[in-house]
Formats: structure tokens, C-alpha cells, sequence
């Protein structure tokens, strides 16, 4: 076993020198019987906006603060100790940042080590352990609740879970262990893989009781001090804890290696077996079924380490900071006093898309939405079912009724155009065909005001030329949604050449108040997201031409550890929508992006994957595999996957060069919001840095240095 008492820890302080320090402040406080308990308040001495965190410093007083109260508790000066943070804050785990800068394996592996170092003491103290969660308390900050003996938890706490696995780490401060020896095998791997694999689901308190990692909760009005008499009850012997959910013999016996071996299956086929922590968390949770809490311990020392030391981790740092940082500060974004304040929201359409429109605007926007179409029927279509999606909220509990019954009574629908002339912001959801974009917004033009902001939804056409026969083409912006549309959270604002300041920075405050992350890029083909995907996806087609099966082009492209093979990606986006996008960009730059006739035969044909009558995907239709057929040189998977890469940091260097973005982070923010591009990749130009493809392109790199691993 290791003996963490005997390890230096003095390497890693020193790397973490401006450690934002989370001091360890004790008082006494004199419980009911008379006893005294000593409870610990972690406090950074900073506000909300930067939380409690635990770097080597603070984690070394902690441990001298615990060591000073065993020896108070071996004197039978106190009978129990208590640990509470600052207010709302328990723990946001360790410093992220501090941990990615570590520069060589051996530093690395004292952070794991140091860390069951100080929370193990929680369990040696020779008094009951407490650990009251009064707010956030994530990775660490769950940890330490788990190295105590009992656990309360505040009823309007927000932000508990082991998001490790997210960022691709495990719990390695005791959760991988400890956690399924608490709370059951099923529940264990909801909250250490399933949670944080949905983009990092949060617990709420009733499940953090319910799952039995807390083992009371209180109103947080009286948190404190009914926390505070629990625990005397439970040190008096007069409270007693009851946990259900205690794995016992039978569970270890059948259910534990059962629930494993789903689990595996299930990430195999969601994420493929690219990245290298969700594994590495299921062998840890395995070994947990048998192994002693000591060696449990060890275990995750090493997996720690090597995931620390690894390119994911780097990289998932990366993609963390981009979407945590550069996402709120967007580049070239216009001074926000310039918006114009909107207070009525107009869409061009009634269909689907615009029925999501509206829904989003009037849900986010709380102001009348007025939307049209050709006729009255496709008008009552379109607001029926906006009222309809409101309805459901409601039904959810994502809403309250009053709410639902305000937000439909702003819905609105008419053929009468002219009820768009008091609109702030009017949006088209038309056809993707440049004339009749032109032709719409021509017409809208001169019924709106001179001031009223005009947005397309367009994913490849020219902003500009959409609006050549506008008079006022500086108010025309792009406003690119991503499909679903109030799921996904990246917004495309195209700067078209005339577009002015007022018109961009009011597109930039519409997308916030949507809640959405906005990117400004140029007019250029594709933009951003639909250029990258329209080299992966002509490079892909080109295979198929030549002979290669739908299933080795998968299967190379696996490596990129996309949310979805390249087959499934036409399947969602529709194979007339891949062949238009794969066309666009053909015409605007036929020597880079490549047309495929057969994409067009099977956009007729209508259908590529096979599906039962459930729709789960049974393989691939045999009419469309008959179609493609007929190429004579199929391609291997490698060169496939290389061609992929070279065609990717051609093309990004290229979109840098001519300043579609103003960054590689703009483009891998993109990707990460727009495209599910995975954050162990951390998004695309780090993954292209590691695997050479900028080298081999353009000889160099696009981070310097390069976002890799130890």
C-alpha cells in the first residue's frame, strides 16, 4: 500500500505558486448534548464568481488543520468534526487550469496522491466525520463529502457531480471507489460516466438524497444549524442513518458485472472506443466490487496520472476554456450599447424550422412573436404547434402554467404582412433558394421600419447576394441556427461586407439573451460549421465513389471521435441537404471540395441507412448500396483518414488565412458547439496539430505550442 505520509509533496506546490488559496477556517460549536463539534468553513475569500477550489496549498493546510483536530479528538476535546464552505460554495474540485500546466509525469502523479493523502484523513480522524453541502460542489468537492463519514445536503444546492469523465479525467480522490461501495453499481455509473457523458448533467439535491450520497437534507433557511443538530443526533446515537442503496452480496455476486459489461456495450455504440476515460472509469468502478478501499485508492492514482499526462486531457482543458471563456468575450463583437432593444420579434415562415424559431424567441425574449406564410392553413399549422411545444413545456414542468399561458398569447400568426411593420427583428425561414430570399426580404423591406433588423437563417448562401436588392443592405445579417434548434448551442452571425455595427451587435446580444454562443464569421461559402463537415463529408463520398463501403469509410473516420460516423451525419442532415452543401462549396471552389454524383442518386433514391419499425438504424439499404456501386479502386481506411485530416488543415489554414474567424479557437468553438466535435480532441486544430496533418499541409502548426500530453 502506499504510505502517502513519506511522499514529498513539495514538487507540486511549487508548480502551483499562484495557487488562488482555499484557507480552512475552524470554530467550535457547542451541539445540544453539551459536546463540541469542530466545523471547518472552506472559504477562498472571493465572491460567486470564483469558487472554492483545492490546489496543493489548500489541500496541505487542510490536512494540517485535520491532523491538529485528530490529536484534539484522541484528548477527547471534540466529538466530531464538520466541513461546510463559503456561501452556496462547498467545492468545485480541483483547479483545472493549475492542472493542466503540470509539466512532467512525476509532478503529475503527486496531485492524485496528495489528494486521498488529505480527504483519507477524514476517515482516520477517530471522531464521525461530517461534510455539509451547502451548494456547489463538483468533482473534489464531492470527493471530500464522500471521504466523511455522513453527508447532509442544502435543498436548493445547484451545480453537485463528478464531472470528471466530461473532461477527460476520473474521480480520483476516492469517488470511483467509494461511490458504488455507497450508493449501488447502477446509480454509480449514472453519476460518474452516464451524467457527465450528457454534456455533464448536473444532480439536484432530491436525487443526491434519493441515491443516498446525502443522507439528510434541510431547507436552507435553517441548513446550517439543522445540519448541525443532525449531526449531534447521529454522535448521540439517538439519529440513526439508513442507506438502502448499499451494494450487498448478491448485487456483487450477479448485478455488478452484469451493469459493467451494458455499460461498455452501450459506450461502445455512443462514443466508440476513442476516448480513453469513460473506460478507464468503468475498470475503476470493476475493481471496486473487490478490491480494499487502500488499493481502490492506488488504483486511481495511476489512472489519474496517466490521464493528466495524456493528449485528451489537454485537450478537453482546451475545448473547456473555449466554450467556459472565449464564448462569453466573442471576437470582434461591436460595443453591446449599440444593439437596438427588441420588442417584437417577426419570422418569415410557418414550418418547422420556424415554429422553432418563434418558440425559442418567444421563451427567451418574453415579447410578441408574429409569424406568416403563404397561406392561413400553414399559419394555424405553425402556431398550433408552437402552442403546442409550450403546452408540453408546461406538462414537463419546464414551465409553470402562467408562464405557458403567457407565452402563447404572445404567439401570433396572420397572412397579413403588414402586422410585420412595428418589428424590431424579423428573421426568414424560407426556402434555401437564393431568389426567393432575395424576393422576401425585398418585399419585407417596405413594410418594415428603415431601423428594423433583418436576419437569414441561410447555412451556404452568400449573405450579400441575399441581400442585393435590399436599399438598405446594412441592417442584413446572418443569424445561422443549428439543428435541433433549441438544443444546439452555437448561433453562426455572418458579417456580410454592408452589414454595419448596429445591426452585428444587436445580432450578438439577440443570440445571449437566446441563451445561444455566437461566433461572428465572414460571408464566405459554408461559413464555418458547413465548410469543415463539407471536406469530411466530400472526402468520405470520394471513397465511396471510387469503391470503398459506407462501413470502412465509418470505420476510418472513427479515430476522429465524432458524435456520429459519416453515413449517420447524411442520415440526420438529409441527403438532398449533404448534396446542396457538398455542391456549394464545389462551385465556390472546385479544386478543394469534391461533387458527388452518387450523393445526388441517393438524395433521389431518399434513403441510406435501413431502419426498423422503432427507427433504430438495422444497417444500411441495400437499394442504396446498389446505387453507389461500380467504383473500381476502393480506398484503404488509413489513407481515408488521412486524406481527411490533410483535406481539414488545408482547408482551416486556408479559412484562417482569409479571415472567415479570427482565430483557431473560433473554429474549433464552432465545431464544439455546432458539430458535437468531441472535447478530447479538443475540437479540430489541436487534433490536427498532434496527428501532423498541419505540418504535412502548411508546415507548421496552429497552436504554438502544440495542445498535447506529456
Amino acid at each position: 500500500m502506499t504510505d502517502y505520509s513519506t511522499i514529498d509533496f513539495s514538487p507540486l506546490v511549487e508548480a502551483s505558486a499562484d495557487e488562488v488559496v482555499t484557507h480552512s477556517f475552524v470554530q467550535d460549536v457547542r451541539l445540544a448534548s453539551g459536546k463540541t463539534l469542530a466545523l471547518i468553513t472552506l472559504d477562498n475569500g472571493r465572491d460567486h464568481t470564483r469558487p472554492n477550489t483545492f490546489g496543493p496549498a489548500t489541500l496541505i493546510e487542510l490536512g494540517e488543520v485535520l491532523d491538529a483536530l485528530s490529536l484534539r479528538a484522541s484528548a477527547g476535546e471534540i466529538a466530531g468534526v464538520a466541513i461546510t464552505g463559503k456561501p452556496f460554495i462547498l467545492a468545485a474540485g480541483a483547479d483545472l487550469s493549475k492542472v493542466g500546466d503540470l509539466d512532467s509525469i512525476e509532478v503529475a502523479r503527486l496531485l492524485p496522491r496528495l489528494g486521498h493523502h488529505v480527504f483519507g484523513k477524514l476517515h482516520t480522524l477517530g471522531v464521525p466525520t461530517f461534510t455539509f453541502i451547502n451548494g456547489l460542489a463538483l468533482g473534489g468537492g464531492l470527493e471530500i463529502a464522500l471521504n466523511s463519514d455522513y453527508r447532509t445536503v442544502d435543498a436548493s444546492a445547484a451545480g453537485i457531480g463528478l464531472p470528471e469523465v466530461f473532461l477527460g479525467l476520473i474521480p480520483g480522490w476516492g469517488g470511483s471507489w467509494l461511490l458504488p461501495n455507497l450508493i449501488g453499481i447502477e446509480n454509480a455509473l449514472k453519476v460518474i460516466i452516464e451524467n457527465p457523458l450528457k454534456m455533464n448533467r448536473m444532480l439536484r439535491p432530491a436525487q443526491v438524497l434519493e441515491l443516498g450520497i446525502a443522507d439528510a437534507s434541510f431547507g436552507s433557511a435553517t441548513f446550517l444549524e439543522s445540519s448541525l443538530a443532525w449531526a449531534s443526533g447521529v454522535i448521540e446515537g439517538t439519529t440513526k442513518v439508513a442507506r438502502p442503496n448499499l451494494p450487498g452480496k448478491l448485487e456483487r455476486l450477479a448485478k455488478w458485472d452484469i451493469a459493467l459489461g451494458i455499460a461498455r456495450k452501450t459506450l461502445e455504440s455512443k462514443i466508440g472506443t476513442e476516448p480513453v476515460a469513460p473506460y478507464l472509469a468503468l475498470d475503476l468502478i470493476k475493481a471496486a466490487k473487490s478490491v480494499s478501499r487502500e488499493e481502490g485508492f492506488a488504483l486511481e492514482d495511476e489512472a489519474l496520472t496517466t490521464l493528466i499526462a495524456g493528449d485528451q486531457f489537454r485537450a478537453s482543458i482546451y475545448a473547456f476554456n473555449l466554450v467556459q471563456k472565449r464564448a462569453k468575450r466573442p471576437a470582434g463583437a461591436p460595443d453591446k450599447a449599440l444593439a437596438k432593444k427588441i420588442t417584437k420579434v417577426g419570422v418569415i415562415g410557418a414550418g418547422l424550422m420556424a415554429s422553432q424559431f418563434a418558440l425559442l424567441f418567444v421563451r427567451r425574449l418574453q415579447v410578441p412573436v408574429v409569424i406568416t406564410d403563404l397561406d392561413q392553413a400553414r399559419v394555424d399549422k405553425g402556431v398550433s404547434h408552437i402552442r403546442d411545444e409550450i403546452r408540453a413545456l408546461a406538462e414537463k414542468g419546464r414551465i409553470s402554467r402562467d408562464e405557458a399561458n403567457r407565452l402563447a398569447a404572445l404567439i401570433h400568426g396572420t397572412t397579413d404582412r403588414a402586422e410585420f411593420s412595428d418589428c424590431d427583428w424579423v428573421i426568414e425561414a424560407v426556402f434555401e433558394e437564393l431568389e426567393i430570399k432575395q424576393n422576401v426580404f425585398a418585399d419585407f423591406e417596405k413594410i418594415v421600419r428603415e431601423d428594423t433588423i433583418l436576419a437569414t437563417n441561410t447555412s451556404s448562401l452568400s449573405v450579400e447576394k441575399i441581400g442585393a436588392k435590399l436599399a438598405h443592405p446594412e441592417r442584413l445579417v446572418g443569424f445561422h441556427f443549428f439543428n435541433p434548434v433549441a438544443v444546439m448551442p452555437l448561433i453562426e452571425v455572418v458579417k456580410a461586407p454592408a452589414t454595419n455595427d448596429e445591426t452585428l451587435s444587436t445580432a450578438m446580444v439577440v443570440a445571449k439573451n437566446l441563451r445561444k454562443n455566437a461566433v461572428i464569421t465572414r460571408d464566405t461559402p459554408g461559413f464555418v460549421v458547413n465548410r469543415v463537415l463539407a471536406v469530411l463529408l466530400g472526402e468520405a463520398m470520394r471513397a465511396v465513389d471510387a469503391g470503398t463501403s459506407f462501413g470502412t469509410v465509418d470505420a476510418a473516420l472513427a479515430p476522429l471521435g465524432l458524435p456520429m460516423a459519416p453515413s449517420a451525419l447524411l442520415d440526420l442532415v438529409g441527403l438532398k441537404v449533404g448534396a446542396h452543401v457538398l455542391d456549394t462549396h464545389h462551385n465556390a471552389f472546385p479544386e478543394r471540395f469534391y461533387r458527388s454524383e452518387n450523393l445526388h442518386k441517393l438524395a433521389d433514391y431518399g434513403t441510406l441507412l435501413e431502419r426498423d419499425a422503432k427507427g433504430k438504424v438495422k444497417g444500411f439499404d441495400k437499394g442504396a448500396l446498389k446505387l453507389v456501386s461500380g467504383g473500381k479502386s476502393p480506398v484503404s481506411e488509413a489513407e481515408i483518414l488521412r486524406r481527411v485530416q490533410d483535406g481539414l488543415a488545408t482547408e482551416i489554414h486556408l479559412m484562417l488565412e482569409d479571415d472567415v474567424v479570427h482565430a483557431a479557437e473560433d473554429i474549433d468553438l464552432c465545431l464544439i458547439l455546432g458539430a458535437g466535435w468531441p472535447f478530447i480532441d479538443g475540437g479540430i486544430t489541436p487534433y490536427l496539430d498532434r496527428v501532423g496533418a498541419s505540418e504535412r499541409t502548411f508546415g507548421a502548426s496552429f497552436h504554438d505550442p502544440q495542445i498535447r500530453g506529456l
